[in-house]
């Protein structure tokens, strides 16, 4: 055992192992760094080490030789560090490795792309600079205080803005990825593709050629999700965009068509638009479809505003590409433009695993099926982010693959997903956590429910900006805060105010009579809370 630093550790780590069930005898000495246990019950192994984990030391099992239960790695036998393959290396994966580490194993990290996977190479870090980028150009261009401050069409720069994001993008993926796996000497990285070839052990067919076999006593697959393509006629033969082509383009395209309604397409489509590009946006039904249709009428509207044409209910049924122009046949008519950007949601990459090989189980859409401590149907393989059927967000990743790696290595952790934030960053920021009423309601949930616009807050009163809403959905009859919707600017600033107001199960009126400071757009959950009880407009400006 490491961590004891005197007597009394070794005691109350006694206290708590002789408290397992299955355990007859426990005995732990600080001088020697050991526990001696006498164990009657084949599931005690793991419970041990949770225990020992929960108290803040790390053990590994020394049993003389003989044979261990499936709770325990088969390489910790004789005091050895298991040995764990983690295929991919995304925020699931490097948080998963990381966290291994330090609870006393080896890894073998297999990535097949670039280090770092989508977020920060393709996804959440170069997505936010350009959003950004566009935001300042179009303050520049027009903003509430236009009658004082005199505005002027700004020149866009395009290849020099993609060389600044560039230059943050790789300076994160060093410092968070490259430099930690560097530094890292119990992490061997692979460059290859890797498959299963048996229930323990990997083919890595690798990129400078040749093959190498992996074997493992715990793996977890972090292979992250690809752009979806929809089969529309001819557009496999067109040099269509995904959000990977789109963020590394060093030029803006005049015209710009975007296929899809949700986060990828409506993020990007209003940054082009800002930056200088005409913008048709298609979407199959409304833009946000699933969630509540305040909030896809809310953005429907502010995208209108701002010149970027949205075609409601409207499909293309074929799309070609002639003389540098894209053609796509809609039942509203031709759509043109010079560049085509697909953005209709995500697949996860687990097709070439050959998950056949060791038992593991896919839903309908490929999704590798996981229960709470993110384990799989084979029970010594775990898999975490956005190949999981769990939500595809990298701070749910991280979370999985942190939680997987101490199940790996002998704990007991799981991840609640009851209230989980979402953050679409448009301007305004669409963000949302727990039920919307109709998800309530399909549940059975009898709701309670306000909205507030923000003409009634007083930070959007100072911006001169009260485009959007809060919206609180409660439980009928207990008033207990289940749901909340915002289109605000900077509505991802207040939303985890939300999730612990949801997750401490606060009642609409605990939440109003909490402190908020004003002038914070945060306020605007206090005040919407108040609805429920008192018409807003007539109280004074501080909400008390």
């Amino acid at each position: 055992m490491d961590g004891m630093t005197c007597n009394s550790c070794a005691l109350h780590v006694q206290e708590a192992l002789s408290g397992i069930p299955g355990v007859s005898e426990a005995t732990v000495s600080y001088p020697d760094g050991k526990a001696e246990v006498m164990v009657t019950d084949s599931t005690a192994p793991e419970r041990i080490l949770a225990a020992i984990d929960a108290l803040g030391y790390q053990a590994t099992f020394d049993t003389d030789g003989e044979s261990s239960t499936d709770g325990i790695t088969a390489s910790a036998i004789g005091g050895e560090r298991p040995h764990i393959a983690v295929i991919g290396s995304g925020g699931a994966a490097m948080a998963a490795a990381l966290k291994a580490v330090e609870r006393g194993a080896t890894v073998t990290l297999i990535e097949r792309g670039t280090i770092g996977g989508t977020c920060v190479n393709v996804g959440c870090v170069p997505s936010k600079i350009m959003i950004r980028a566009a935001h300042i150009a179009h303050l520049r261009r027009e903003s509430p205080f236009d009658g004082g401050i005199e505005a002027s069409a700004p020149a866009i720069l395009r290849e020099r803005l993609l060389t600044q994001q560039q230059a943050r993008v790789e300076e994160l993926r060093h410092a968070k990825y490259e430099g930690l796996l560097d530094n890292t000497p119990a992490i061997t990285v692979l460059r290859g593709e890797a498959r299963f070839s048996s229930e323990h052990s990997l083919s890595v067919r690798l990129r400078d050629g040749g093959e190498r076999v992996v074997d493992f006593d715990r793996c977890l697959i972090a292979t992250g999700a690809s752009p979806a393509i929809p089969p529309i006629s001819g557009l496999k033969d067109t040099p269509y965009w995904t959000s990977t082509e789109a963020l590394a383009s060093d030029t803006l395209p005049e015209r710009l068509a975007v296929i899809g309604s949700s986060v990828v397409a409506v993020e990007l489509a209003q940054a082009f638009a800002r930056l200088g590009s005409r913008v048709t946006l298609l979407a199959r039904s409304t833009l946000f479809f699933r969630e509540d249709p305040a909030i896809g009428e809310a953005v429907t509207a502010v995208f209108r505003l701002e010149g970027i044409r949205v075609l409601d209910h409207t499909q293309a049924s074929q799309i070609a590409y002639t003389d540098g122009e894209f053609v796509l046949d809609t039942p509203q008519g031709e759509v043109r433009a010079d560049k085509l950007l697909v953005a209709t949601g995500r697949a996860p990459n687990t097709g070439n695993l050959a998950l056949d090989s060791a038992g593991i189980a896919v839903n309908e859409q490929g999704a590798i099926v996981i229960d709470s401590q993110m384990r799989t149907s084979s029970s010594h393989i775990y898999a975490a982010g956005d190949c999981t059927d769990q939500p595809q967000f990298v701070y749910v990743a991280a979370a999985a693959g942190t939680r997987a790696a101490v199940n790996m290595t002998g704990g007991d952790a799981s991840l609640d997903l009851t209230a989980v934030p979402s953050v679409v960053f448009t301007d305004p920021q669409v963000a949302t956590v727990g039920y919307s009423e109709s998800e309530a309601h399909h549940d059975g949930i009898e709701t309670d429910s306000r909205t507030l616009t923000l003409d009634n807050v007083p930070r959007a009163l100072a911006n001169f900006d009260m485009r959007g809403f809060i919206k609180l959905v409660a439980e009928a009859g207990t008033g207990r805060l289940i749901g909340v919707q915002a289109v605000a600017p900077e509505a991802g600033e207040l939303i985890q105010t939300a999730v612990v107001a949801i997750r401490a199960r606060m009642t609409v009126q605990d939440l109003a009579d909490q402190l908020f400071p004003y002038m914070t757009m945060v306020e605007g959950l206090k005040l919407a809370a108040q609805t429920f009880s008192k018409d807003v407009t007539q109280l004074s400006c501080c909400a008390g």
